[in-house]
């Protein structure tokens, strides 16, 4: 059982990108197993932020392979760019990153179906990041969709072709002008097809098999976040791929009984970007003050995200369904200077009050029952043991602790990949 795999409990935005940097030493492949560049994995070191959608997060690490794994949808023309700026920092991509060719594409007609379709759903849309990705989704299942593989194919641009023909019939029935765009994107998405073909493409479920084989360790990465699972998640307030562990699966060609431990990241607080029900919420100067504290703008849209306290029965019900060994909990500092502490332990669910997550959400239909605790005033940004926390802080610690009932390995005291504490080792 030589597979970790590291995923979001939350909305997204948990900052898995920052552990898995922290992590990488520790293992010999990264595989990154779904979704696309609606996420925004940010690592910040050397006094420099950095935000990848696509590429793995163990990139910066020399000796480290990072695999996109068939699970993942690719626009070429923002992988590209990812590419580009990696330039500056003298890294072997040729060696270090290699790409599923089962992984499907994202073709130019995908972001313009995304955009009509959420358009046209008007006060109704679902916060979309308007990257192609739900379209892209549905080719796969519906057994249309262009993958990576297929560039090296002779007729790939008859199979381009009958594709984008099909996207066209669809946007007929929208009342949406995206001709003269389309020439434009189709030129960009082109050029960066060509820069893909020249990287080392690969069979990756026999790669990644071949590697447990040899005794090699891997770290499977999510993106997104338990609560966006298209099955599990709040649905239709989802993202289009299988963020839960169970991805790790289908999105890597690995079985599950090589799963070893499960890390489950979360906020101290809860955020989410876009459309959908958020129990916790804050509407008022509280939740102003989480949003500044923790410079909470979404790392691909750029849209401020919503705000609230911690909701416990939500992380029970995301840490169930996942199999949660080891807890990582990012964002603690952010909590500093308040003077109550709200954690949402049960629901008002339509007059009852239950622990867990029901089948709908709804505004309306939930109300939180919280447990105030008391804050602490201390900054925790340079703190580098559990010594030197404040004593209300591990108080907070161990009330969540209880609460789930899986340990707390990791905690987060700040952006930078130094600021992170081990309270307990995760990786032999």
């Amino acid at each position: 059982m030589n597979v970790d795999v590291l995923l979001g409990l939350q909305w997204g935005d948990e900052g898995k990108g920052k552990i898995v940097d922290v992590l990488t030493r520790k293992y010999d492949i990264i595989a990154r197993f779904q979704g696309g560049p609606n996420a925004g994995h940010t690592l910040e070191f050397d006094g420099i932020k950095h935000v990848l959608h696509t590429i793995p997060s163990g990139i910066f690490h020399n000796g480290t392979k990072n695999v996109i794994g068939n699970g993942v949808v690719i626009d070429p023309v923002i992988f590209s760019k990812e590419i580009d700026k990696l330039k500056d920092f003298n890294l072997n991509l040729q060696e270090s990153l290699l790409i599923s060719r089962k992984a499907h594409l994202i073709l130019p007609t995908h972001r313009i179906l995304d955009a009509a379709s959420e358009a046209a759903k008007g006060k109704d849309k679902i916060g979309s990041t308007l990257k192609g990705i739900g379209p892209t989704y549905m080719d796969k299942t519906g057994r249309n969709g262009l993958r990576v593989g297929d560039v090296e194919l002779a007729d790939f641009r008859e199979r381009y072709n009958t594709l984008k023909a099909k996207h066209e019939q669809l946007l007929s029935h929208y009342d949406y002008d995206y001709a003269q765009d389309l020439l434009q994107m189709e030129e960009d998405w082109f050029n960066a097809i060509d820069q893909l073909k020249t990287m080392n493409l690969i069979d990756s479920e026999h790669y990644l098999n071949s590697a447990l084989r040899a005794g090699k360790k891997i770290l499977a990465e999510g993106a997104q976040g338990s609560l966006l699972d298209i099955d599990f998640g709040s649905y239709p307030f989802v993202t289009s791929s299988t963020t839960t562990c169970a991805g790790s699966c289908t999105g890597l060609g690995i079985a599950p009984n090589r799963i070893n431990k499960v890390f489950g990241i979360f906020k101290a607080y809860c955020t989410r970007v876009g459309s959908g029900p958020f129990p916790t919420e804050l509407f008022d100067s509280i939740g102003e003050e989480l949003r500044a504290n923790g410079h909470e703008y979404g790392a691909t849209t750029g849209r401020p995200r919503r705000c609230g306290w911690l909701d416990i029965p939500a992380l029970k019900y995301a840490v169930e369904i996942n199999g949660v060994t080891n807890l990582i909990m990012m964002k603690s500092d952010v909590l500093s200077g308040f003077d109550i502490i709200k954690i949402c332990t049960h629901y008002n669910y339509q007059g009852e009050i239950i622990d867990h997550l029901p089948y709908s959400s709804e505004d309306g239909l939930i109300e939180p029952v919280y447990t105030e605790m008391p804050g602490w005033k201390e900054d925790l940004t340079s703190l580098e043991s559990y010594e030197q926390m404040p004593e209300t802080f591990k108080s907070y610690i161990k009330f969540v602790e209880d609460q789930i009932g899986v340990p707390i390995s990791i905690l987060s005291v700040g952006p930078n990949r130094t600021q992170t504490i081990i309270l307990e080792e995760v990786v032999n």
